[in-house]
């Protein structure tokens, strides 16, 4: 069987859609991030009393710099910046707070245009040390394991619903209007809207399936002007062509508390990137590493230098931009660089602004809704990987999310704080990530650690985890090369994972390696491992090799009837998928039971039947390492069996 060489596979990441569907699927990509996007300008610029002129401008430099950051990311720039994932960069919400009080401390109070370049100042230089620090908050990634990073996502988008609800039910229109409860007709387009993207994901596969947010967004906004409930006359009242120009607004200045502020708001900002590239590689299926968080960082440390510079505001990764990815399922990053080449013509074409702001918002609130509920959703996906026994990661997610909902529901408690403080419990996103984190540092990395032995050295002694986490690449394989049988790169792909924060995090190092491999590699290792025939009809003396197939098994001696039914199952499998019948073998297993999976099996299509065989695979890898850490803890597995026996 010929086997394509790994280095010609080319990730679904890194695949460019034909012209067509990359541009449907980047202007999709804008319009669900376009509300986010001018939402921070606007608010900065009401609360610092800027005129409309200002405003706009605040508006066009936002999107013409978020086009940059977005290219920055997604496309990279040189080997070192930029995560090369289909990521949106955006204006992150947690710095409006500090902005909003900078510009008014330093004007007393009066804001204004004056207020700018102190502001402007103090996220160049928050910009500057975000693309520094960045390889330093890389090496701490062992205190953001799933519990962490999935908090912080399900806190980010369930907070974010806050604002999909303001959108949907018209808040503030309803404010302008004075009314007491939000209007049929704002209902009605939000929930059409939801209504619509839902069906459309039901009854359409291929493309139309992964357009269903734009076709939502779009059929609401037109049943809007049928009805005469919307119009198109910010159009007509925008100019034609506007671009903003490096220090617009003046020099920038500089402030040590300003800078303070706006360093304390990037270093928040990075835990939610770290947790919006988690979540994107686990929806593209790459595995993130410290160097992709370390080019992430920078990316949006250059991004935010660039802001203050373009008169624009901190950037981080858009999380409804991931939630997007999420539901359409399109991996390409290419996607979120055609997405940039449309900000850039919204950036410096205030008309054509002027269209993706005439949208309703009741039909922007459904389709968010839409979008912040998938990443909470990754969230949760994310959360399941952590040891759902252990108590103390459900203190560590309940707390947080119940903390973050607090804030959320009742903005008014960060009033009760000092100025200073505030900007830690300002948002649900902020304290919700900051307690996870804490929490994860209180039960994990304090107190005296039970120190367990993984695995035995070649020489027979036992090596603690500590030991593995400094080991060479040579040595990390021949400790754990009973796991697998001939091919050894999974071992090696989990080594570029240290250090491992437990085992459990060791154990998920060596299942993601295999999990998250090219086609090439998954080949080479199904058809390393013997089928069942082989397997069970061998007796393990004869052949070392064929008993390294399953688990840890005892089945019974099979008859000649059962002989002859394993070979012709493990014939036909063959002939069928092209590679052998793979099963993990457990001690409750029989010759009958095994057979039967293998009639099963084989109503398998040939796609899913590859990700079966590689669970397999890992089914087996762990029962190994189960044994390894039996081996290599005596005593404590003997004591672990007295209580299995008692129950």
């Amino acid at each position: 069987m010929n086997v394509a060489a790994p280095a010609k596979f080319k990730h679904p990441v890194d695949q460019v859609p034909n012209p067509a569907a990359l541009t449907v699927l980047g202007l999709q990509h804008v319009l669900a991030f376009y509300a986010g996007a001018v939402i921070v300008p606007l608010l900065i610029a009401q609360s610092l009393k800027l005129d409309a002129e200002t405003t706009i401008h605040l508006i066009n430099a936002d999107l013409l710099t978020c086009s940059i950051a977005t290219i920055i990311q997604s496309a990279g720039l040189t080997k070192w910046v930029g995560v090369r994932l289909p990521i949106v960069q955006g204006v992150t919400t947690t710095a409006v707070a500090p902005i909003i009080a900078i510009g008014l401390g330093v004007t007393n109070g009066k804001g204004g245009v004056a207020s700018l370049p102190m502001i402007y100042g103090a996220i160049i230089v928050s910009g500057i040390f975000t693309f520094f620090a960045a390889p330093v908050f890389a090496k701490f990634l062992r205190f953001f394991p799933p519990v962490v990073t999935g908090t912080v996502l399900l806190v980010m988008g369930t907070s974010l619903l806050a604002v999909s609800a303001n959108d949907f039910t018209n808040y503030y229109g309803m404010l302008a209007q004075k009314a007491q409860s939000p209007a049929i007709r704002d209902l009605a387009y939000g929930f059409g809207t939801l209504l619509a993207i839902v069906l459309i994901q039901r009854f359409f596969k291929g493309f139309l399936g992964t357009i269903a947010v734009l076709i939502g967004l779009v059929g609401g906004t037109a049943v809007s002007v049928i009805l005469g409930h919307s119009d198109f006359d910010k159009v007509g009242q925008a100019a034609n062509f506007g671009v903003t120009t490096p220090f617009y607004f003046g020099i920038p200045q500089f402030n040590i508390v300003a800078c303070i502020s706006m360093i304390i708001v990037m270093i928040i900002t990075m835990v939610e990137t770290t947790g919006d590239v988690f979540a994107t590689g686990e929806i593209v299926k790459k595995r993130i590493q410290k160097n992709d968080i370390s080019r992430a960082l920078r990316a949006d440390g250059l991004s935010t230098t660039l802001g203050g510079i373009m008169n624009s505001f901190p950037y981080t990764c858009f999380a409804q931009n991931v939630g997007l990815v999420r539901v359409t399922g399109v991996k390409s990053r290419w996607v979120a660089t055609a997405a940039a080449g449309f900000m850039i013509i919204l950036g410096l074409l205030p008309k054509a602004g002027a269209v993706v702001a005439s949208i309703p918002p009741s039909v922007l609130g459904g389709a968010s809704l839409a979008l912040f509920a998938n990443v909470a959703w990754v969230g949760l996906q994310t959360i399941a990987k952590a040891d759902m026994s252990d108590n103390r990661n459900a203190v560590i997610v309940t707390t947080a999310l119940g903390l973050a909902m607090l804030v959320s529901f009742r903005p008014e408690v960060a009033q009760a704080f000092p100025a200073w403080a505030r900007i830690f419990v300002s948002s649900g996103m902020s304290i919700g990530a900051i307690t996870a984190i804490i929490l994860n540092l209180l039960f994990f990395h304090t107190g005296r650690k039970h120190k367990q032995y993984v695995a035995a050295d070649a020489k027979g002694k036992a090596v603690s985890l500590g030991q593995i986490n400094k080991m060479e690449k040579d040595k990390f394989v021949e400790t754990f090369r009973s796991l697998f049988n001939n091919q050894t790169w999974p071992l090696e792909v989990a080594w570029e994972s240290r250090p491992f924060d437990n085992v459990t995090a060791l154990r998920e190092a060596i299942q993601v390696a295999v999990l998250t491999a090219n086609d090439a590699r998954k080949e080479e290792l199904i058809h390393d491992y013997p089928d069942m025939a082989t397997v069970m009809l061998t007796k393990p003396k004869e052949d070392s090799s064929t008993s390294q197939g399953g688990g840890s098994y005892a089945l019974t001696k099979p008859t000649e009837e059962e002989r002859e039914l394993v070979r012709n199952v493990a014939e036909e499998y063959r002939q069928r998928f092209d590679m052998p019948f793979v099963a993990y073998l457990r001690t409750t297993d029989t010759v009958q039971s095994v057979i039967d999976e293998g009639v099963r099996r084989l109503e398998n299509s040939t796609e899913q039947e590859r990700r079966v065989t590689l669970g397999q695979i890992v089914e087996i890898s762990n029962d190994r390492f189960d044994t390894l850490l039996a081996n290599a803890n005596p005593l404590r597995t003997a004591w672990d069996r007295k209580f299995t026996e008692m129950n």
